[in-house]
């Protein structure tokens, strides 16, 4: 009696479960999917805008009366989160730091569409990913079978989400081991025609690169790799690196920034991240000139990276070398260069960005202090940016020169009266 009473116990348990199974469904995303870092970023959102509104109109009696049930009714039940940090940097150099409490790992209860979902975040501590050295990750959504449907509509609203935060905003990515990541918040587009170059250069690059875009078919019906090099050069505070952002912005590009002094980075990894650049986007390599000396790549406390000169030559055009790209590199000493690196095929176009010239100070004087007060005013300003032409050609005669960056510098605290004043300030010898 007693065995069947046992047995019979024991079916009723492994029916329980079985019919629980067949009543709930879960979805299971690693960190390794993009979605992942989507549907955290979309947690954390909808966790602070019902924050917001649980804690608005609390001023008033009724406000205050209705302030639990409006908690109680968020739709995230966290006890375990986690923090991350924000950064933006902005044009002017500054940046903004803010933080996003998500849901840490532990076990959460989340509220979509009237239906409850347990959300569960698990960290594998024993297993690290090699390239990286962070652990594996997943969130698990578990809901009741006949909610099942909502799963994709909770993928599709976060991707929607992400991508409205990055639209018309150039997103900057770096290495991460062996994979591109975002780097800090989507930063916004800047136009072409706000980097101030001597004439014609912003229009001869612009040039290229559309013909190239434009040219897919006919490099394939030559055979010839669809891949193209330039290398802006010129000493520091010219606008190299702003042309290039604002280029990508143009083209609706991000930007892949790559350290060749990044510590583990070999000619594998640098091979593999050039072939593996994000769709649409330009690979900026900066300081061209500071990654090899004599061949050999030391960083700046001396670290000599594992990446050799033939690997780097090799991953922007060898045998191995992925197509459908566009690298950018700058250099602030084109003669430190070895020329077997700027050859056609490595670099198809070379253009020098130069400190200031007469015509490029007076366009930038104009764009900074011009389309503002009246008739009188307007003259008064074409009489000062004539002045500051005069000046800068003067002093360049004399072999004195001055960046764009200190210009811009000057005119950012200055008055247009000061800024004229005190430009000659400014000029170093060359």
């Amino acid at each position: 009696m007693g065995v069947a009473i046992t047995a019979l116990r024991q079916s009723v348990v492994l029916g329980t479960t079985v019919l629980r199974r067949r009543m709930l469904v879960s979805l299971e995303i690693p960190n390794r999917d993009r979605a992942y870092a989507w549907v955290l970023a979309w947690m954390a959102s909808q966790q602070g805008q019902a924050a917001l509104a649980a804690t608005a109109n609390t001023s008033t009696k009724a406000g205050k009366r209705g302030l639990l049930a409006r908690i109680a009714a968020l739709p995230t039940r966290s006890h375990q989160l986690s923090v991350e940090t924000r950064v933006q940097q902005h044009t002017n150099g500054s940046a903004s730091i803010g933080f996003d409490l998500v849901a840490g790992p532990g076990t959460h209860w989340f509220r979509y569409r009237g239906a409850w979902m347990q959300v569960r975040r698990e960290r594998d501590t024993k297993s690290m990913q090699l390239t990286t050295g962070t652990p594996w990750e997943t969130v698990t959504f578990t809901t009741l079978s006949r909610d099942r449907e909502l799963f994709a509509e909770l993928l599709a609203e976060a991707r929607d989400a992400a991508l409205r935060e990055q639209e018309g905003k150039l997103v900057l990515y770096t290495a991460w081991g062996t994979e591109w990541r975002p780097f800090g918040l989507p930063r916004r587009k800047r136009p072409v025609s706000s980097v101030v170059l001597a004439d014609g250069v912003a229009e001869r690059i612009e040039r290229d690169v559309d013909a190239f875009l434009k040219r897919r078919k006919w490099y394939a019906e030559r055979g010839i790799p669809y891949r193209r090099g330039y290398l802006l050069h010129g000493p520091p505070g010219s606008g190299k690196s702003s042309f290039i952002q604002a280029l990508a912005g143009s083209l609706n590009y991000d930007i892949c920034l790559l350290n060749l002094s990044e510590r583990g980075l070999g000619d594998d990894k640098l091979n593999h991240l050039l072939s593996n650049a994000v769709e649409r986007s330009i690979v900026l390599i900066e300081d061209i000139d500071a990654a090899f000396n004599k061949r050999v790549q030391t960083s700046e406390d001396g670290y000599q990276s594992s990446v050799t000169f033939s690997g780097f030559l090799n991953a922007l055009d060898g045998v191995a070398s992925g197509e459908e790209r566009i690298v950018f590199m700058t250099t602030n000493h084109l003669d430190r260069l070895d020329p077997a690196l700027i050859r056609p095929g490595r670099v198809d176009l070379l253009e020098l960005i130069d400190d200031a010239r007469p015509t490029q100070a007076r366009r930038l004087f104009t764009r900074f202090y011009g389309g503002e007060g009246s008739a009188d005013d307007a003259l008064e300003l074409e009489r000062l940016a004539i002045t500051l032409e005069r000046i800068v050609g003067e002093e360049q005669k004399s072999g004195r020169r001055v960046s764009m960056a200190a210009l811009q510098g000057l005119f950012i605290r200055s008055s247009p009266a000061e800024a004229v004043e005190k430009c000659v300030e400014l000029f170093v010898r060359h």
